[in-house]
């Protein structure tokens, strides 16, 4: 590890960002704080993650939306001041690191499937698991 690795892992480790596992295919609501002359609040953009750079100090996400019928992308720092909170809605099921086809596509061909949590085994060996119960009534 060089000199500057070390001083971008500090910096990570300072900034100490809670910034959940995620990954393209995923809907996520970031909070960005957005400051309007002297007032600061906090804005929800609500999209798909269509990329994700994965670069240490600089890493970035590109989550596109549909506002009022038009696609809006809009790239966000990982590790930015700007950027309150990240929070996963849905997982998706994708197979592609990049989904830039999303731009050319619309309506129900722009879906993405919803990744389903993994089971614990197979059927076959939860039903011989499951114990009888008595029938026989205690009265």
């Amino acid at each position: 590890m060089n000199i500057i690795e070390q001083l971008e892992a500090e910096e990570i480790k300072r900034l100490n960002k809670e910034i959940p596992d995620f990954s393209p295919g995923d809907t996520i609501i970031v909070n960005v704080n957005v400051v309007e002359g002297d007032r600061k609040r906090v804005q929800a953009y609500e999209g798909v993650v269509i990329a994700k750079r994965n670069r240490g100090l600089n890493s970035a996400f590109t989550v596109r939306k549909i506002s009022s019928g038009e696609g809006v992308e809009r790239t966000f720092q990982t590790y930015s001041p700007l950027i309150s909170s990240v929070e996963i809605k849905r997982r998706g099921a994708v197979r592609r690191a990049k989904l830039y086809y999303l731009r050319d596509r619309a309506g129900k061909s722009a879906r993405i499937r919803e990744k389903l949590p993994a089971r614990l085994g197979s059927s076959a060996n939860n039903s011989a698991a499951v114990e009888p119960q008595d029938t026989t009534a205690s009265e």
